[in-house]
């Protein structure tokens, strides 16, 4: 099976292409912006006509798309997440090599959830910021197109290569920062936020699992567990034998929560200690937690890798800059 992987050098993108080339069965070719791809080329710019043209001359059997953007303005975010999507959908229609199509979508275009609650694909998406209306509208036109198509809707991955601007890869910088100085206490915001944190090994594992199924329609990709990132931090702490306090911002007046280590009362050492913000910009207000259920039944996935292994990744990286 030739697979076209579109974003191999991206976050979950390299993940996937390591799961891909894993199985011998497959024959991996990717297509990005950068020097490692196997064929440079542009989604925000380049035309439907060339990549049809492409497609017709590597005649892939698979299309994975993990390209995209994560940051930036509206518009930023609506070339890199839409109009691309939309270049690949009408390249398939155009090309004869009638390609299925892995489609990388997002938890974020469902919105904020009910706390307590299991958002399952039937649920009406509500994105409340510019990111999850950006990979919605991508969803909406992969739908829409006729083509043999999936959508994972990945919900929040982890693990080896978390971007440092991610709430996981700040609190790691944040610990790492700390344990260099000699910190005893960190001042954090943002922890009471509950989301499904996902190995994105294992996200490489379903995107795979996608490939050979015949599965159409939204797959929730998650592990189906809402974790605080109050919690995520401790776990951190545990991992890199980080033995002082954790002050939260926004926890009530007066409180110091000893989520890290033993809170610490001293008002002069808390003037001191570096505050630290974890803002959380996917418009999913506090609370976001999978139904995998669909994934389970349909593609045979479950996943595998538990958050603190997860979370004993990030901090080796993050302990390899101390």
């Amino acid at each position: 099976m030739r697979v076209l992987l579109i974003g191999a050098g991206g976050y979950i993108g390299r993940f996937v292409a390591d799961r891909l080339l894993a199985d011998p069965a497959v024959q991996l070719t990717a297509l990005g912006r950068g020097d490692d791809a196997d064929v440079r080329f542009d989604l925000a710019t380049g035309s439907p006509g060339a990549l049809t043209r492409f497609l017709d001359a590597v005649h892939p059997g698979v299309v994975v798309n993990c390209a995209g953007a994560t940051r930036g303005g509206a518009r930023e975010l609506t070339r890199h997440n839409t109009v691309a999507v939309a270049t690949v959908c009408e390249a398939l229609r155009r090309s004869g090599c009638g390609a299925r199509l892995v489609q990388i979508g997002c938890g974020a275009e469902y919105g904020p959830s009910q706390p307590g609650s299991s958002t399952a694909e039937d649920a009406v998406p509500r994105p409340g910021g510019p990111y999850g209306v950006s990979k919605l509208a991508a969803t909406e036109l992969v739908l829409g197109s006729g083509l043999d198509a999936v959508v994972l809707r990945v919900f929040s991955p982890a693990g080896p290569g978390t971007p440092a601007g991610s709430p996981l890869g700040r609190l790691a910088e944040a610990m790492r920062r700390a344990m260099q100085s000699g910190d005893g206490e960190l001042k954090l915001g943002g922890l009471g936020v509950q989301r499904d944190f996902v190995d994105v090994r294992d996200v490489a594992r379903a995107v795979h699992a996608a490939s050979l199924s015949a599965a159409q329609g939204v797959i929730n990709i998650g592990s189906g567990r809402a974790v605080r990132l109050r919690d995520a931090a401790g776990v951190l702490a545990r991992v890199a034998g980080y033995g002082g306090a954790l002050h939260e911002l926004d926890a009530p007046p007066g409180a110091l929560r000893g989520a890290i280590g033993h809170p610490r009362s001293d008002p002069e050492h808390a003037a001191h200690a570096a505050p630290m913000a974890y803002p959380y910009p996917d418009g999913c207000g506090g609370w976001q937690q999978a139904d995998v259920r669909t994934a389970r039944d349909r593609l045979g996935w479950r996943p595998r890798i538990n958050l603190e292994e997860s979370l004993a990744d990030i901090w080796m990286e993050a302990a390899c800059r101390i």
